[in-house]
């Protein structure tokens, strides 16, 4: 996860503050791992984009920032893999994800990977079939499923 990514969730879940900052039950800063440098530069790009603001007591996420936070979730969903690492790979998927559904594309290619699958090209795999109806449902709510082409291989020629 990003920086900035991270800045949002704890603002997301926390209520505790001191002096304008996240802290643990116990007062600790949440973001002490961070170099100042970095942390002070996720927070500018997150005012930037309007996802955040800052009032007496400390920083709050907007309701612009609340949403991101949700669509940021829902594109986390993981899913098992119900394949074992010797089941035949007989499906080709192939897929033209385009820019602006970037983690949503890096979010296939980490499914295809845990599910056995063998990287060809970038957006060229070969693993196991079916894939996961469950997973496909949550393919098409993302929106991506139009992008993608999958082709059972009856015969494979070494």
């Amino acid at each position: 996860m990003s920086i900035v990514f991270d800045i949002l969730k704890e603002l997301n879940n926390t209520t505790i503050n001191y002096k304008g900052g996240c802290v643990s039950l116990l007062g600790i800063p949440k973001f002490s791992h961070y170099k100042y440098g970095s942390l002070k530069s996720g927070v500018s790009k997150l005012k930037k984009r309007q996802l955040i603001i800052k009032d007496e007591s400390g920083w709050l996420l907007t309701s612009k920032g609340k949403e991101y936070i949700s669509k940021k979730h829902d594109s986390l969903v993981q899913f098992e893999s119900p394949f074992k690492k010797n089941d035949s790979k007989n499906l080709l998927v192939m897929f033209d994800i385009p820019e602006n559904k970037k983690a949503e594309r890096e979010w296939l290619r980490w499914h295809l990977k845990k599910f056995n699958y063998e990287m060809i090209q970038k957006s060229v795999w070969r693993g196991p079939s079916p894939l996961p109806k469950e997973f496909l449902n949550y393919i098409k709510k993302i929106k991506i499923y139009d992008n993608l082409k999958m082709l059972k291989i009856s015969k494979i020629i070494k």
